[in-house]
């Protein structure tokens, strides 16, 4: 009895915390993770795009699977980005969101990383298909770490039949936006002004801009020279 106990404790997805009637996760934890593993995925796709060194995407893929496979599987406080997350935000108070839909957005990150897994380890092959994979993960990732929304959690709704609970920043809550979360009609007239001078900076200095920059110091040079 004492063995199933222990076995319990350790393979469990969220963690039991006082106040909270289900299974929660530190969202600060996952934020950071999240962004850990995006400049890594990030650095290696750049690294695919300018010198076509496909190595460090192998490793980040293998490692990103095993990762999301032990949060899964075995337990999300045994994953080692997560472990490094919780060092990096120990000092911050814990935000606490719901276990159930994370555990459902991190099989999608099983199934997209196994995909990937398949295609660039066991086959040895990249296509379209590895690239949009890619950009959904990155698009993930990014929206994970910077602006604290779970993408994958949105799916969670249409495959289970419970209500969501405890979401970041609470929007699974119906509320009433306080005055400093409202937008205003000045504000939306200066968010498309920049977007126009955004376009038309690119149309105006484009020429100028694709010009090779010169070495101001000459360092370059020098060495070319010796």
């Amino acid at each position: 009895m004492k063995k199933k106990y222990k076995m319990n404790k350790i393979i469990r997805f969220g963690e039991d915390v006082e106040g909270y009637n289900i299974r929660v996760l530190n969202e600060r934890e996952i934020r950071a993770a999240a962004g850990i593993l995006f400049l890594a995925t990030f650095i290696s796709l750049m690294l695919i795009l300018f010198n076509e060194n496909f190595v460090p995407i192998k490793y980040v893929i293998t490692f990103f699977l095993t990762d999301f496979v032990i949060r899964v599987i075995i337990n999300p406080k045994f994953s080692p980005t997560l472990i490094l997350a919780r060092l990096i935000v120990q000092n911050q108070t814990p935000e606490y969101v719901g276990a159930a839909q994370k555990k459902f957005a991190w099989i999608i990150g099983v199934v997209l990383s196994a995909t990937m897994f398949y295609s660039f380890i066991i086959i040895n092959g990249y296509g379209p298909i590895t690239g949009i994979i890619c950009l959904i993960c990155l698009v993930f990732l990014f929206f994970e770490s910077a602006f604290g929304i779970c993408l994958g959690c949105k799916f969670y709704p249409l495959f289970f039949k419970d209500k969501v609970q405890y979401c970041p920043g609470e929007v699974c809550d119906v509320k009433s936006k306080q005055e400093i979360q409202k937008t205003s009609l000045s504000q939306f007239i200066v968010l498309a002004a920049f977007i126009a001078f955004i376009i038309l900076t690119i149309n105006l200095m484009n020429d100028r801009c694709s010009e090779k920059p010169y070495d101001i110091l000459g360092i370059n040079k020098t060495e070319q020279t010796k």
